[in-house]
């Protein structure tokens, strides 16, 4: 075992921050002391792998990029895997607020987050762990406390607690993940994913969906709307290929010309060159 742990002097009731630590576990270690904590600890997995379990929820394989929070009150259990131990840091948590601002998102219920690297959560979460590094002072107390709330903002945004569905058809569905898909399709950063959070429904029954509807994969029925939407504007403009590309969601232009050659067996300027001249 190998990490840094230091207890911080805070002194907000409503959020706080009153401890951070880093490990780099051995193969199978896991957590001796008293597994019930009197404070919220927030753990980001940063290498290797392992699981954890709390009460009254089975256990879950977690790895790089996930984060589990040891919540006040609430036996836990956590272990390194055997042949690629995680190494984690940690933040303690404490405050009168710290149990409503988690009540919203997904972490208050199921206590564990896969894959949040990326997002906006987990930066400003990185941040607040740099942050609380830095010796006390009255700016860098200010901004800890700014970070803290703002981690949280973007923790409930990002990961908001999974509503009860209401009784939709698949049709809806369908047709609001369509509208989606066309309103977006602009968007290189647009992901299945994104989409799939947005619409709290999983990918394999999002891809099932669109297959048994539309004959289409997700993933494909979007490659097709950007190329569809890229034939009109080689059809109707002058635009560079580089404007065109990123018009339809491509942020580079030799992987939209791939794209567009795989789609439609022309390069987009041999497709462009191709069509009737307009008189």
């Amino acid at each position: 075992m190998d990490g840094s742990y230091r207890t911080l002097s805070g002194k907000s009731l409503e959020s706080n921050i009153l401890f951070w630590g880093q490990e780099n576990c051995k193969p199978n270690y896991s957590f001796k002391g008293n597994n019930v904590r009197d404070n919220y600890v927030i753990h980001y997995i940063q290498k290797g792998k392992g699981t954890f379990a709390s009460a009254n929820h089975s256990m879950v394989s977690l790895k790089a990029g996930d984060v589990f929070i040891l919540p006040k009150g609430v036996p836990c259990f956590y272990q390194a895997d055997g042949q690629e131990p995680w190494s984690y840091f940690w933040l303690g948590l404490s405050g009168i607020k710290i149990r409503a601002m988690l009540s919203g998102s997904l972490l208050s219920t199921q206590n564990y987050l896969k894959q949040v690297q990326g997002s906006k959560f987990c930066q400003s979460l990185n941040d607040l762990f740099n942050a609380a590094h830095s010796p006390s002072s009255l700016t860098n107390d200010i901004l800890i406390e700014a970070l803290l709330y703002f981690t949280f903002y973007n923790l409930n945004v990002e990961y908001p607690t999974k509503k009860r569905k209401n009784s939709i058809t698949k049709d809806e569905q369908l047709r609001a993940a369509i509208t989606y898909l066309r309103q977006n399709f602009d968007n290189p950063n647009l992901s299945i994913v994104d989409l799939c959070n947005k619409m709290d429904i999983s990918r394999s029954y999002l891809y099932t969906l669109f297959k048994n509807n539309l004959s289409f994969s997700p993933q494909q029925f979007l490659i097709n709307l950007r190329m569809e939407n890229a034939k009109e504007f080689l059809a109707n403009t002058d635009d560079p290929i580089q404007l065109v590309s990123r018009a339809v969601g491509y942020s580079d232009e030799f992987t939209f010309s791939k794209a567009f050659k795989r789609y439609s067996g022309f390069s987009p300027k041999m497709y462009r060159q191709s069509l009737p001249k307009q008189d």
